[in-house]
């Protein structure tokens, strides 16, 4: 094994402090404030695909979610969680061609009787186009689009919780 010289080994260094120093940090990861380190998720249905990506998201950024209310250090109320779908196009013969899906979320976070966010309304829009001939296959992709919405709406989510 060969041993690198001493001024690179300085320069290796150097260059990681300096990517520390700057507040580099790896995407993906949001640091969350002490607030809502143990938060509960309040939700009418907590099985939605948005649910389950910000359930995620909170876990693997270090949160530990409270099973219930009392306990929590805040609460994550989701207020809306709506999936809306319309025609933007139409065929000759009257049929769609092409979807446009958006993803809708309303959420707020309260602390100690205290309001850290006011209700918010966050969303996301996809547009696909539809062939009858492929019923099947088109039907998975808008749920892989809604699955990806519903990411991106949890991120977004993050982001502002990480600011608190």
């Amino acid at each position: 094994m060969r041993i690198l010289p001493r001024h690179l080994r300085l320069a290796g260094f150097a260059a990681a402090v300096l990517l520390c120093a700057c507040g580099f940090q790896l995407q993906g990861r949001t640091p969350l404030p002490a607030t809502v380190k143990s938060p509960y998720l309040e939700a009418p249905d907590r099985q939605t695909d948005f649910i389950q990506s910000l359930r995620h998201a909170l876990l693997s950024n270090g949160a530990h979610l409270a099973q219930e209310k009392g306990t929590a250090s805040a609460v994550v109320s989701i207020l809306r969680d709506s999936v809306t779908r319309r025609v933007l196009s139409v065929s000759a013969t009257n049929q769609p061609n092409q979807y446009e899906v958006t993803y809708t979320v309303a959420f707020s976070v309260t602390a100690a009787g205290k309001e850290l966010l006011p209700p918010q309304e966050v969303s996301a829009t996809r547009t696909y186009s539809f062939d009858e001939r492929r019923l099947l296959a088109k039907g998975h992709e808008e749920d892989i689009l809604r699955q990806d919405m519903a990411r991106d709406l949890a991120e977004l989510v993050m982001r502002r919780l990480s600011r608190l």
